[in-house]
């Protein structure tokens, strides 16, 4: 099965966009699955393996943006997010729920083509995680990361809310314990490409993260600096 095509999910309301694109990239040598709406794309999640959605930002009832935090909630599927909407306020909120990349419509299929093998070259090249399938919450060190409410709940029972930065930061560190990940990496892990943008400094999130979990920063003990080579979150994690 390695030289199975890569299958990606098109999820759009406009029927012609489905079909012109599921020709386009069957072409280019992807298997395409195409639906209209949020239930559609969870059947389709449900009975296959997906490798990355295509998901319009303006979809009937529930919209892309919701669509994009729940599946972030439960699964790292890399997701490219369409819009027709051109303003610089929806490119941030669709990256903040945790799209891999933006592009509005209309677009050059050839840019679409593009940005779909960069993003899917980019998840090949990262290190392997914990399964996020169904995983509603994270336990480590006596804390509990709690994936719907995106707040961390203290071991005595404090909840502490986190910035959107500050969670995707954290969930990274809590799917690799106990490995080295560069800044690099952890960009790219937290919302691919496009994450400098609001995640201009690692170093600054990670110290904010380590104020939030009472980790001492002259001496952390639970999220460590490793000189010249990134961060570890040097302690066990549990996914439930």
């Amino acid at each position: 099965m390695s030289n199975a095509p890569e299958h990606l999910l098109v999820v759009d309301d406009d029927r012609e966009i489905r079909r012109l694109l599921g020709e386009y990239l069957d072409q280019a040598g992807y298997r395409v699955t195409s639906v209209g709406d949020g239930r559609a794309m969870r059947r389709a999640l449900e009975g296959n393996r997906i490798d990355l959605v295509v998901l319009d930002l303006m979809l009937p009832g529930e919209d892309g943006l919701m669509l994009c935090r729940e599946l972030r909630g439960r699964s790292n599927i890399p997701v490219l997010m369409l819009t027709a909407r051109g303003a610089e306020v929806d490119r941030i909120v669709g990256l903040e729920m945790g799209a891999d990349d933006y592009l509005a419509k209309p677009f050059n299929p050839r840019e679409l083509l593009a940005r779909i093998r960069s993003i899917l070259r980019r998840a090949k090249a990262l290190p392997p995680n914990l399964e996020a399938e169904d995983v509603t919450a994270f336990r480590f060190a006596g804390w509990t990361l709690d994936v719907s409410s995106r707040n961390a709940v203290a071991p005595d029972g404090l909840v502490v809310p986190l910035s959107g930065a500050e969670f995707r930061l954290l969930r990274v560190l809590l799917e690799h314990p106990q490995r080295v990940l560069s800044r690099d990496q952890m960009l790219e892990l937290a919302n691919g490409r496009e994450a400098i943008l609001f995640d201009r400094s690692i170093d600054v999130t990670v110290g904010r993260l380590r104020k939030r979990l009472q980790d001492d920063g002259k001496e952390p003990t639970l999220i460590k600096t490793v000189r010249g080579e990134g961060y570890v979150l040097a302690t066990n994690v549990e996914a439930v």
